[in-house]
């Protein structure tokens, strides 16, 4: 019987909130409804007649004083508006109705200044100076043979530009050659191929190496990524190019060992960056195939037996392998290694931050109800929903691009073998491996969906101002623009756009000027256009008012007006 009760409390607090919600528009009927009655009391008629004849005794140098007044004040709003904006960063009219208007109205949101400028205090120490555009290798970046080149078979498109190619190219020579390998032929070979922009002049010199050195490293390296069609043949041939990685490591250290030359370091270094290549690819092959315990157990070994070696962010690998084993709570001690203020971020960092506290909060929405920022703005945050809120927010700030990716506004494309931090680039390599991790959390894509462009609100001009990062680079689209392919459209938000008052104002001065100046130069004939205009506004009214006396009795109109 309470359930009842309470269930029938519910409809009716609803059915009161949806009629308030139209209640002003039919107050706003039944004002017009009452005017129109008492049109005779009132000598409406009598009143607009002499209004009628006032506007026609009026002269054209009273239209042009009109007009210009207008223009000149419209003039001077888009001059404050436009000052306004270039100081703070917003509209002065929309920060008015936000903060003041709408919460009398009972809408929008409800912001917590104090929150926010405890934020920004405690984090401007934080503010690192502005890095240039650097470009990073891709940690999930796809294999050649058996991914990219599917890709180029069925849609006819080649997903990789010859700018990241080219850094690919300059990866492979800086990590798998040294100085040392002056004399060595296979060795030799591998530099030529390396620098080969031919898919088929690579692999055959590659061959070539193998032919030279059948236990070449690098060049089963190369054969692997592009020469194999499936993910099963690049692991059986990471695996052989595995062991003789293996063996040529143990004979550096050996040589190291014996003697403390730059060539036996140089040799050590390169054997080091070939063995930890192959393992990561390895391990990569595995979660490919479904073995997500056994990559995970890789990626530990190697972060466990190399870890100096962050040139390869192999934390990245394994968030995304933890995740997909849902081990949350292993991620979260993985993210407290690595997300520390004196490391470079990134929006795998960022962003898997924000889905754990997502998690915390969403997990309650699943069985009661979704969130909605009405709700929230009403009853107030709660300490979790802040920090969900807030950790959405900073990643939101690191990288923009990613929201949109994740929700699905716009579409993915395979990711490039090489990043660009804080740019579309970084956005799609993200979202293509996790969004399928957002979609396992229910109710984090939602709350990201509510709460991400609020964002802005606190950074209203994200290409020149900074919260918790640094200020967003201005580089990052023609970067972006090299690194992705020619047919999907590179995301540059956020843009630089005005607020639409500015835009209005701008548009409302430029019109009454305009009026003003044809009101002065021709005035009879804009004397004729003006009433034209007025008879076609007038027109709908008074189609409206017969209708009315058509359909109302004529006893019932008789007796409202004698009230």
């Amino acid at each position: 019987m309470a359930g009842f009760l309470s269930r029938c409390a519910e409809k009716v607090k609803s059915w009161i909130s949806w009629s308030w919600t139209y209640l002003l528009a039919v107050w706003f009927i039944l004002v017009v409804f009452v005017v129109y009655i008492l049109r005779g009391p009132l000598k409406i008629t009598e009143n607009f007649s002499y209004a009628t004849m006032f506007l026609n005794t009026l002269t054209p140098k009273f239209y042009v004083a009109l007009t210009g007044t207008s223009s000149l004040i419209s003039g001077l709003i888009l001059i404050f508006e436009w000052w306004y904006f270039k100081k703070y960063g917003t509209s002065f009219i929309e920060q008015v109705s936000l903060n003041h208007i709408s919460p009398l109205l009972g809408g929008g949101e409800n912001p917590n200044p104090d929150t926010s400028t405890t934020n920004t205090n405690n984090n401007t120490s934080h503010q690192q100076s502005m890095p240039e555009c650097k470009v990073w290798r891709n940690p999930l970046n796809l294999f050649r043979g058996s991914e990219y080149q599917r890709f180029t078979w069925s849609k006819g498109k080649e997903p990789l530009t010859y700018y990241d190619m080219n850094l690919s190219a300059q990866d492979h020579q800086t990590f798998f050659t040294c100085e040392a390998d002056a004399g060595k032929p296979e060795y030799e070979v591998m530099q030529r191929a390396w620098r080969e922009r031919n898919p088929v002049s690579r692999i055959k010199a590659a061959k070539d190496a193998l032919e030279k050195n059948p236990d070449c490293p690098t060049a089963m390296i190369l054969l692997a990524e592009e020469d194999t069609s499936t993910i099963v043949d690049a692991e059986k041939m990471f695996k052989q190019a595995y062991k003789a990685a293996e063996t040529n490591y143990r004979k550096s250290i050996q040589l190291q060992h014996q003697s403390q030359s730059p060539t036996c370091e140089a040799i050590h270094r390169r054997d080091t960056n070939v063995l930890v290549y192959i393992k990561r690819r390895l391990a990569m092959c595995a979660r490919k195939l479904g073995r997500t315990r056994e990559a995970v157990k890789m990626m530990r070994e190697l972060m466990k037996e190399f870890p100096m070696l962050n040139l390869f962010n192999i934390h990245e690998n394994l968030i995304d392998a933890l995740l997909e084993l849902q081990a949350y709570a292993d991620v979260q001690a993985v993210l407290a290694k690595y997300d520390d203020i004196s490391l470079p971020k990134s929006a795998t960092i960022c962003y898997t931050a924000a889905l754990l506290k997502a998690r915390a909060v969403a997990d309650k929405y699943v069985s009661n109800s979704r969130f909605s920022p009405d709700i929230a703005s009403k009853r107030g945050l709660s300490t979790a929903e802040m920090t969900a809120v807030e950790a959405i927010h900073r990643a939101v700030e690191f990288n923009p691009h990613v929201p949109k990716y994740l929700l699905e506004m716009k579409s993915l494309i395979l990711p490039p073998e090489h990043i660009l931090k804080r740019g579309d680039s970084e956005a799609i390599a993200y979202a293509f491996f996790h969004l399928q991790h957002w979609k396992k959390v229910e109710g984090a894509l939602n709350l990201l969906h509510c709460t991400w462009e609020g964002t802005f609100r606190m950074i209203p001009y994200p290409l020149e101002k900074g919260h918790l990062f640094y200020p967003y680079p201005t580089c990052t689209e023609s970067a972006d623009r090299e690194l992705l392919p020619p047919f999907h459209e590179v995301s540059v938000y956020p843009k630089k756009e005005l607020p639409f008052f500015i835009l209005f104002t701008a548009g409302l001065c430029s019109f009454t000027a305009l009026l003003a100046l044809l009101t002065h130069q021709y005035p009879e004939p804009m004397g004729v256009v003006a009433k034209t205009v007025l008879q076609w506004l007038y027109l709908p009214i008074s189609y409206i008012l017969e209708k009315l006396e058509a359909i109302l009795p004529s006893n019932l109109l008789h007796q409202l007006s004698r009230i």
